[in-house]
């Protein structure tokens, strides 16, 4: 089943949530200096990524642009308005603008990032659920941790992370059909660094040392795949 792996992470983030909400009374210094050691470690992974890159001028292109498209089109304003419409849904138990925090914090963090797209290429392509396993894993421990403080709003995240992740695997299963394989490669190593940039930001956010519009700039993922398709066919005629 291609989409096992999914549903195994978003379950996962839903009953990391739930445990969350079962210790929020965590003491207050306690939540804030785990905070502090998930956006470190976020930053960590974020760089690591982002050294990935085989042609940073891609990651650079792409983040400009990405960035441009963002703010034309508003993304981080649409999230925080999904946020905000759910929260008047399911009402505020986390203090103003809990469940909107914490449902666009938590599907930044889930949904950007290689494993998120490896994973469901991995499930797609060879049924082989292991990468997404793993990032059910840390996506878990992720929510819980971010439900203590930021709330409730961390179990929709799940819903963006299971479309995403599952329309990915979906269309992974008849790719290999139509993409060659030097170009998968090539997109996803341009993307992991982009993702990772994108990473570093949120784990900026997370520490508290910046207020990044980190979903203005997810068009960018979208431009990497753009550029890489473009050198590729410009190759081909050299």
């Amino acid at each position: 089943m291609f989409l096992m792996g999914t549903i195994v992470n978003g379950l996962l983030i839903i009953v990391g949530t739930l445990l969350g909400k079962l210790l929020h009374r965590i003491p207050e210094s306690m939540k804030t200096t785990v905070m502090y050691a998930i956006g470190l470690s976020v930053i960590v992974l974020g760089l690591q990524m982002g050294l990935k890159s085989e042609n940073f001028l891609i990651v650079i292109l792409s983040l400009v642009i990405g960035a441009v498209l963002g703010e034309i089109l508003s993304l981080e304003d649409k999230l925080n308005q999904v946020g905000l419409w759910l929260e008047k849904k399911v009402g505020n138990s986390g203090g103003e603008g809990s469940i909107s925090q914490g449902f666009v914090t938590a599907t930044l963090i889930f949904v950007i990032g290689a494993m998120a797209i490896i994973g469901a290429l991995d499930s797609g392509i060879r049924g082989d659920h292991d990468v997404l396993y793993t990032k059910s894993i840390i996506d878990g421990f992720t929510a819980l941790i971010l439900t203590t403080t930021l709330g409730i709003g961390v179990i929709f995240s799940a819903i963006p992370v299971m479309l995403y992740q599952g329309l990915i695997a979906l269309f992974a299963t008849k790719i290999d059909q139509f993409v060659p394989q030097v170009l998968m490669d090539q997109f996803i190593v341009e993307m992991t660094a982009t993702g990772g940039v994108m990473i570093f930001a949120i784990g900026l956010n997370l520490t508290g040392l910046t207020k990044i519009k980190v979903a203005n700039l997810l068009p960018g993922i979208i431009v990497t795949g753009l550029i890489v398709f473009a050198m590729y066919q410009f190759k081909q005629y050299i």
